[in-house]
């Protein structure tokens, strides 16, 4: 089964080799690997061509979901991996997933992913949704162990290196690019398990992650826009009965920015203003339908009964 490769770059030359080198070692190499460019100025794009990819410029930084959409769209392969820049996979990562994936009948599939210089902790595995609208990703940051060794079936996988049949994204759609970054895999989780397309987290596969490597996980702009995003994700998808556990979730996450030096990126203008942003933002789209009561089942572990038993 042929692998395209999908690399959204932004600079991050020295990582990008570091990617390079590890698809290099794969034991099911990519047929082909598609560098989509946000407009680099460190020459990322031109080491990427050097190694054999296919650049794509974007003309600009349009943000991540746009550049892996164009990715998608100029695809060729059965199966599609959309890598971040400054990740490094072990040499059976593809041949990990893909045995995983085949024999589960899974329409996408995500490894361990390790957090890089940390020694086996972990950065992420696969995600989930809490009732409040806030995201989080299982494991991260806590030491590997079993808990985290245990194939499963899933809704939602972070897209740092993950696989998905190309196939799937007739049946769900590309990535919402009112995202541009953050969060647009978390959607693209819900409306997967709104479709019934299961995937599969694989730890045998196992990989590394610098993490926020292009801003920093505590800069301004990414609390702004994760913060902006989990308001939209909640005018998309959630009653407004749950309001109250939307408010605390929030509150929680605002109080965690706030303590990192962040509660002016994560305010953003007000409440009320993103509120806003999200209901001009939710009457742009086509609608959909009511969230049915097993909606935490959707974001938790497939064969778990509910998100408070998949921490």
């Amino acid at each position: 089964m042929s692998v395209s490769a999908i690399v959204p770059v932004w600079n991050g030359r020295a990582l990008l080799e570091r990617l390079f080198d590890s698809l290099d070692r794969q034991t099911e190499p990519p047929a082909e690997i598609l560098a989509v460019d946000n407009g680099s100025t460190d020459g990322a794009p031109e080491a990427a061509a050097r190694r054999g990819a296919r650049v794509i410029p974007m003309g600009g930084n349009t943000g991540f979901a746009p550049a892996v959409n164009r990715g998608i769209r100029e695809s060729r392969g059965e199966w599609l991996a959309v890598l971040n820049s400054d990740v490094e996979l072990a040499p059976d990562y593809f041949a990990a997933l893909l045995a995983a994936a085949r024999a589960n009948g899974a329409w996408f599939a995500t490894g361990k992913i390790l957090a890089s210089g940390a020694g086996q902790r972990i950065d992420g595995t696969f995600d989930v949704l809490c009732r409040g609208g806030t995201a989080w990703r299982v494991g991260s940051g806590r030491a590997d162990g079993p808990v985290f060794s245990s194939e499963q079936r899933i809704w939602s996988a972070p897209w740092t290196a993950a696989l998905f049949r190309a196939e799937l994204f007739q049946r769900v759609g590309l990535l919402e690019e009112a995202f541009e970054s953050y969060l647009e895999d978390v959607d693209f989780g819900l409306r997967c398990a709104r479709a019934g397309c299961s995937g599969v987290y694989a730890p045998a596969a196992v990989a590394r992650h610098a993490g926020s490597a292009a801003l920093g996980r505590w800069h301004g702009e990414t609390v702004r826009r994760i913060a902006r995003n989990q308001v939209w994700l909640v005018a998309r998808y959630y009653p407004g009965r749950w309001w109250w556990n939307v408010l605390v979730a929030h509150g929680l996450w605002g109080a965690v920015a706030m303590r990192h030096g962040a509660a002016i990126p994560w305010d953003c203008g007000g409440w009320g203003r993103r509120f806003r942003l999200s209901k001009a933002g939710r009457q742009a789209k086509p609608p959909i339908p009511p969230l049915p009561r097993t909606f935490t089942l959707w974001c938790a572990p497939a064969r778990r009964p509910s998100v408070k038993s998949s921490r």
